[in-house]
């Protein structure tokens, strides 16, 4: 099968040394998912009302309806469990990735400033949040030039990376097609790895879906948050005894952003930061120091 479109072998059982900055032995990278305004719902031109990622697990999307307490539930995240989770990492002055739908990001201004001025890196999440499993190229390809159009509009900065999140089968040739510098779309490694694209090698680094609050939401899933803490921890303490990886946490603000689930967070944060030799970092500096040291 010369033809097989899909990589199944990766570094194999030799990856890459990974020669984190200071030695560090590994890179800790936290994403915020900014999508509060930005989801499903007729005041956006949508169909239906959102159905994905609240506390109202198995909700189902009302057509042509507004749903009021799916809408007060994403409102929680840019009202309140947004500033929380800025407090928590700004005490600790811990870097992070925002991954920001565009239209949401333009909904909050306060929020973007403060993102901005906590020197957060602010990728982009899409135009808006868009299954793109059965939308044509050409409707996906004008949905990320002005995500970036609007994203750069809000921030003042073009984003640097990608996530579209819920991918289609073209998303990748038009992230590289944008001009990104690294790509997020992939749960397939544990270490920055590179494409073939149209202009040479494109950097994709990687995210998660199981060091991810988004388990709070989901059937199969953490329903705790001593669960929450000790999936963290495992996931660190083995990437920290075998050196040289990275680990991913994937956050939302309606989600983790609620206080007890905050709190195992906060928890987490703290046992991070007892570790010597840990480089907790933005996505842009974990793509330009693996470009550095291992280019294509």
């Amino acid at each position: 099968m010369t033809d097989y479109p899909r990589d199944m072998v990766g570094y194999g059982a030799n990856p890459p040394r990974a020669e984190w900055p200071n030695g560090a032995r590994i890179a800790v990278n936290f994403v915020v998912n900014y999508e509060e305004g930005g989801e499903n719902n007729i005041l956006h031109g949508d169909a239906a009302s959102e159905a994905f990622l609240s506390e109202i697990v198995g909700a189902e999307a009302w057509l042509g309806q507004r749903h009021m307490n799916m809408e007060s539930i994403y409102e929680f995240g840019s009202r309140a469990g947004f500033w929380r989770l800025h407090r928590m990492f700004s005490a600790r002055n811990m870097p992070l990735t925002v991954f920001g739908v565009a239209t949401a990001l333009e909904r909050n201004p306060q929020a973007v400033a403060a993102m901005k001025d906590a020197g957060w890196e602010i990728a982009t999440h899409g135009l808006k949040w868009v299954d793109y499993r059965n939308v044509p190229a050409s409707v996906e390809r004008e949905h990320i030039q002005e995500a970036i159009r609007l994203h750069t509009e809000v921030t003042g900065q073009a984003p640097l990376g990608m996530y579209q999140g819920r991918s289609s089968e073209n998303t990748l040739d038009l992230t590289m097609e944008a001009g990104f510098e690294y790509t997020a779309d992939s749960y397939a490694d544990e270490l920055p790895y590179y494409v073939k694209g149209p202009d040479g090698p494109f950097l994709t680094v990687p995210y998660t879906l199981d060091v991810n609050d988004m388990r709070f939401a989901s059937p199969q899933g953490f329903n705790s948050g001593d669960q929450f803490f000790t999936y963290l921890k495992d996931s660190f303490d083995t990437l920290y005894g075998e050196g040289g990886r990275m680990l991913s946490v994937g956050l939302h603000c309606r989600l983790v952003g609620r206080p007890g689930r905050a709190a195992a967070l906060g928890r987490f944060l703290d046992y991070v930061q007892g570790h010597k030799d840990v480089w907790v970092t933005r996505r842009i500096d974990i793509a330009r120091h693996w470009r550095a040291v291992r280019p294509a």
